[in-house]
């Protein structure tokens, strides 16, 4: 292991390491955003909505992520739509992580009892003000665990995208074995980097589970 030659490359990684930070902090932004969505539409029994969440739902969980990429980055030009790699990345990390997130908050939904929801209703509560102050709380408690391994999923999901030329760790790490042949020191360095990334989420996560437990 030439670990003069890790010490030269740490700042590639260091550079990729963002890139790959920023793409699934959005991703999973808007997977929550896309998750709560759904789960609102439920709520209010918007039956159209509904039934293209669900259509949305299954398409998206029986696709690859590689395959939606394809589609972003090379399909959508032939209908005059491009977009830069970054956007297709992030957009299809969404596109995957929202129907994971819609299922997680829908059986966090159907888990509230429907007692305190028709007493939110008796004291007067609007379906949004439901929502928000009834429904949403104990679902994202209930959903959590679900919620939580789909949030490392996704982070470790951005792996892809360097399929569509975005500098990524993957990019990287294929960029120096490529160049130098160096393919020990490449992939420790993904590992490691990768592990710098998501041990400190899955920890952050696994005590946000513990503290909930105890309110």
């Amino acid at each position: 292991m030439d670990f003069e030659f890790i010490k030269e490359f740490t700042p590639m990684f260091i550079t990729a390491g963002i890139l790959t930070v920023k793409l699934a902090f959005f991703g999973i932004v808007l997977s929550i955003i896309i998750g709560l969505a759904s789960m609102s539409s439920r709520v209010l029994n918007l039956k159209f909505i509904n039934k293209i969440f669900d259509i949305y739902i299954e398409i998206s969980r029986n696709t690859p992520l590689l395959i939606q990429l394809f589609f972003l980055y090379y399909g959508l030009p032939k209908v005059g739509i491009k977009l830069d790699s970054f956007s297709c990345g992030v957009i299809g990390l969404a596109f995957l992580g929202g129907s994971y997130m819609a299922e997680s908050f829908r059986l966090g939904y159907e888990a509230v009892k429907k007692a305190q929801i028709e007493a939110g209703l008796s004291l007067g509560l609007s379906k949004f003000q439901l929502i928000f102050h009834v429904i949403l709380p104990q679902a994202f408690f209930i959903a959590l665990p679900s919620i939580s391994a789909n949030i490392i999923f996704l982070t470790k999901e951005t792996s892809i995208v360097s399929v569509i030329a975005l500098a990524d760790l993957v990019y990287a790490t294929k960029d120096i074995m490529g160049l130098y042949y160096m393919t020990d020191e490449a992939l420790f360095m993904l590992v490691v980097s990768y592990l710098i990334i998501i041990l400190p989420i899955s920890l952050g996560l696994t005590l946000l589970e513990k503290r909930l437990s105890y309110v």
